[in-house]
């Protein structure tokens, strides 16, 4: 059935959290495959925290993993940036292509004891896996997504998060999975929305291959999607974990890189729908994925002053949605009103996840030392090779050469 305006609009503030973040994802590696350091993170951050023009301060960072690029077992540098900067953190642990996270917890193990509450008092959550469940799926197969994990594995690492910190700090932060639309209105992932704390959406209209993906439409893909996924959770918690428009790179069926392109998604998905109203972390601040030809930066070389203006306007033209195409969005438990395709993690494009291996097909070493194949060429869901994957993979790239 269909969920009306009002059951939308309880289901929204369900599924907003004390605080509204505003955030950004950040990968391990820069955009020449080399570490990033404290500096760097740094950096990021105060950028991040001064941008002119933002409907609010983007004082929180996304992170893929914990473990400290071409590192076996060195927190990664972000933490100290963070408590320097006054940054918020949403830690993630990668997860595919493993058996265990063993190596994860240790590091974050390491940290907690090295920096203590300056450092969890910043942690706002935590991410076990991403986009897994998606590349594990028959469609994330199906476009060569890369290696993922099953639903009962990602289960399992959760428990043994749990048991790992329930004597710490982190025994407090809440517990999520970051994922596609589609990948969440699958019923075979039930066991990890009952789970989890909150649940993590990657949504790229961009990528909405055969939907009618130009830019004057991508208010509207969002929304479904958006819209299933919130259906599909059963109350949890949704946060927006990535989503954004490119402003350079190649046309992706009918949508087009631009930074006024970028601009408009800014305003009609970010202003209108996320900003201020539900946990949000934007792709991106800066590029770091340079398999992938499709950039997403907002600023360039770290500037507080971003390539478009970010002020919010007043009105919108993303019209609300509904089954006879006038009220709010429709989205259903089942997903029978979601978006055909998937419309995913933006990373790989159309129906799934954001794969962030990179779309050349190149294969790439996960943080669990495991490899992983990009999507190659654009099938419904070959995304931007989002943060995901890419980011922490070439996190853990130099660690499986010290294994």
């Amino acid at each position: 059935m269909h969920i009306s305006s009002t059951i939308l609009a309880s289901a929204l503030a369900m599924g907003v959290s004390a605080e509204n973040y505003l955030g950004f994802n950040s990968g391990a590696t820069l955009a020449d495959r080399s570490a990033k350091f404290k500096k760097d993170f740094v950096a990021e951050m105060k950028t991040a925290q001064g941008l002119v023009g933002a409907p609010g301060t983007f004082n929180a960072i996304r992170l893929y993993t914990n473990i400290q690029a071409y590192s076996k077992d060195k927190p990664i540098e972000a933490f100290e940036a963070a408590i320097e900067t006054k940054t918020k953190v949403l830690l993630g642990m990668w997860t595919s292509g493993t058996d265990t996270i063993q190596n994860e917890i240790d590091v974050l193990g390491a940290a907690v004891k090295q920096y203590g509450t300056k450092f969890t008092d910043l942690v706002i959550g935590i991410s076990i896996g991403s986009e897994d469940l998606y590349r594990d799926s028959v469609t994330g197969v199906k476009n060569k997504a890369g290696v993922g994990n099953s639903p009962d594995n990602i289960v399992k690492f959760i428990g043994d998060y749990k048991k790992a910190f329930k004597d710490t700090p982190l025994a407090k932060v809440p517990i999520g999975h970051v994922d596609t639309w589609d990948a969440w209105t699958n019923s075979s992932v039930k066991s990890v929305i009952d789970a989890v704390d909150w649940v993590g959406v990657d949504e790229y209209p961009f990528y909405e291959s055969g939907k009618g993906n130009k830019i004057d439409n991508a208010g509207t893909l969002f929304d479904r999607a958006y819209g299933a996924t919130i259906g599909a959770v059963g109350g949890k918690p949704v946060w927006v974990t990535e989503t954004g428009w490119p402003v350079t790179g190649k046309t992706w069926d009918e949508a087009v890189p631009s930074i006024e392109n970028a601009k408009t998604y800014w305003d009609e998905v970010g202003c209108r729908q996320l900003f201020n109203k539900v946990p949000t972390f934007w792709y991106t601040l800066r590029d770091s994925n340079p398999d992938n030809d499709v950039k997403f930066a907002i600023t360039k070389d770290l500037s507080t002053k971003p390539l478009f203006d970010l002020t919010c306007p007043k009105t919108f033209k993303t019209k609300p949605q509904t089954s006879s195409g006038s009220s709010s969005p429709t989205a259903t438990g089942t997903g029978a009103s979601k978006p055909t395709g998937s419309g995913g993690s933006g990373t790989n494009g159309g129906s799934g996840g954001s794969n962030t291996n990179g779309d050349s097909g190149s294969s790439t070493t996960t943080p669990a030392g495991a490899t992983t194949t990009a999507p190659k060429n654009g099938a419904s869901s070959v995304h931007k090779v989002s943060g995901a994957a890419y980011f922490a993979l070439a996190v853990l790239a130099g660690a499986a050469t010290l294994l």
